[in-house]
């Protein structure tokens, strides 16, 4: 169960990485979408560390 979850975290974390990615490569990138998914990003990874 605990590989099922970490496996599950890690997804989250590289979609995260992508969104983050997605919207910075934007012509007027939203830095407050940018900041909160940044955040979000951190908290999953902190999670992971667990």
């Amino acid at each position: 169960m605990h590989t099922a979850h970490l496996s599950a975290l890690t997804a989250k974390h590289s979609k995260l990485d992508q969104r983050i990615a997605v919207e910075a490569q934007r012509p007027l990138p939203d830095q407050m979408l940018i900041a909160q998914l940044k955040k979000e990003k951190l908290r999953v990874k902190e999670e992971m560390a667990r």
